[in-house]
């Protein structure tokens, strides 16, 4: 075999690694808490934007913390609803300078992408969790390096799909355990409606919505990830 395969070769063993031990098993990174204690952490992504005051109303009514996982575009954006995440006490991490996938950023833009924080000079620790959950090769390295952790969930809301308030959060009341990070996002029209229903059933299972840092989460081992491998490609 000739010389480029073998490189074209361990280029895709490369990212084919990082794809599947980085995204969807998660090793190493930051997930899910203990089950023992009845908490969940609700994050939301991609925000702020035009949903964050509906967002912020539906968790004053319940009472409930949230971590907003924020970009650079949208908090330059809308620095109005960035002050009012904070002043509210929700927790401010990171989702990138861009939401682009790291396989679309050359290694020199995915430095600049993980070190991008809301809460730069503040004190850490200071999270990241890459758009789409997406891993390069370099990911884990460049985020080590920028002082950042990795943080993942195990439940989605899919809020982005077409389903209705109700049946989303019916799916993620079935799914969700003590312990569990939930994926929402900042933006959809029907992600408001589908956090009011689902906290109204957090409550009534007994599961108290907290900040991620205070739930806390826990570093994915082994056991985790093969477990997070088998529900991603099981589906």
């Amino acid at each position: 075999m000739r010389a480029w395969a073998w490189v074209a070769l361990a280029g895709l063993g490369a990212v084919l690694a990082a794809e599947v031990g980085g995204r969807a098993a998660g090793w190493g990174a930051l997930g899910p808490g203990g089950r023992d204690r009845p908490r969940v952490a609700l994050t939301f992504d991609d925000g702020p934007g035009e949903r964050t005051p509906e967002l912020l109303a539906v968790l004053a009514r319940h009472g409930a913390p949230a971590t907003f996982f924020v970009t650079a575009p949208a908090a330059e954006r809308w620095p109005e609803h960035l002050a009012a995440l904070r002043a509210a006490g929700h927790g401010l991490e990171a989702h990138g300078r861009w939401h682009v996938h790291a396989l679309r950023l050359p290694p020199w833009r995915e430095w600049a992408q993980v070190r991008w924080h809301p809460r730069a000079g503040e004190p850490g620790p200071h999270l990241y969790r890459p758009p789409y959950g997406g891993h390069g090769p370099l990911t884990r390295l460049l985020v080590r390096l920028a002082g950042r952790e990795v943080a993942l969930w195990d439940v989605e809301g899919r809020d982005w799909t077409e389903g209705d308030a109700a049946s989303l959060a019916a799916r993620v009341l079935a799914r969700v355990r003590p312990g569990s990070v939930v994926l929402l996002h900042d933006g959809p029209e029907v992600t408001p409606a589908l956090l009011d229903v689902l906290l109204t059933g957090l409550a009534e299972r007994g599961l108290q919505p907290v900040l991620l840092r205070d739930l806390p989460p826990r570093r994915i081992g082994g056991r985790e990830g093969w477990r997070r491998l088998a529900a991603s490609y099981g589906r």
